[in-house]
């Protein structure tokens, strides 16, 4: 399978670790973000217009290639099975900030990648006391991740998307649950996904999604720090439960995107 994510550094986060899950899942995939640190919906808009190469073409989760493309030059350099796209972070539950662009960049990547299922992957809310708080209209994470689901819901009716990676979700429910697991960190910097747990959960939620796979069981650990045994199994557990609460609203949006 070939993903490409047009993306910013939650693309990252989301992407560090997918194409070696897959992998040890027995699946050769190639896993592309587009990279701009911080980037929105409305900047990927007006990159799509200006068809500047303003974006940093990253390799399966890790491998910064030092080329620099346009949107479009992305989607034609190679026949794409899925595209993931998302609004920044802290604009992921500021409905108004959607559209027109999400529509807009949805229909690009119909014209230039046909063949391609387009997706929306979920953005997560901060920790508690995140000083990125002040950046949106929100003060706390429960409320914050309740507006960020019901942006996506709509993005994706919007957009006639595929299904919703649900990210959001997966990354809000294992913070909730992070002392039950021993988990002393989700996030590395407030939001950010820790550079363990936090985006293996991420990598693991998108493969479910995908592929349709089971991955109570995978093998990967591989992480570029620490991660425990529980705290593994805890990803899996939480990324599983969650796609399986999403299955049924991905079923539907697939049926519509047909």
């Amino acid at each position: 399978m070939k993903v490409l994510f047009i993306a910013n550094s939650f693309g990252q986060d989301c992407s560090r670790y997918l194409y070696d899950i897959a992998r040890s899942d027995g699946k050769k995939w190639k896993v592309v973000n587009l990279y701009i640190g911080g980037c929105s919906l409305y900047r990927h808009y007006r990159n799509m217009l200006s068809g500047e190469k303003a974006y940093e073409f990253e390799m399966n989760g890790h491998v910064k290639s030092g080329i620099f493309v346009s949107l479009t030059e992305a989607l034609l350099s190679d026949e794409w099975d899925v595209v993931i796209t998302q609004q920044c972070s802290p604009k992921s539950g500021d409905e108004e900030s959607y559209e027109p662009f999400a529509t807009a960049i949805a229909e690009f990547v119909r014209i230039h990648a046909p063949k391609a299922k387009f997706y929306v992957m979920q953005t997560w809310t901060f920790e508690t006391d995140a000083p990125r708080f002040k950046m949106t209209s929100f003060t706390n994470p429960d409320d914050m991740i309740v507006a960020i689901k019901d942006c996506y819901d709509k993005m994706a009716k919007n957009t006639r998307a595929w299904g919703i990676i649900p990210n959001g979700e997966a990354m809000y429910t294992l913070w909730q649950r992070r002392a039950d697991y021993g988990i002393e960190a989700v996030h590395r910097d407030g939001f950010h996904a820790n550079l363990g747990v936090g985006r293996y959960l991420l990598g693991l939620t998108a493969y479910a999604t995908l592929s349709g796979r089971d991955i109570s069981a995978n093998s990967f650990c591989d992480f570029d720090v620490e991660v425990s045994d529980v705290a593994a199994r805890a990803a899996r557990e939480v990324a599983a439960e969650v796609v399986e609460k999403y299955r049924a609203i991905n079923t539907e949006l697939a049926k519509e995107a047909l």
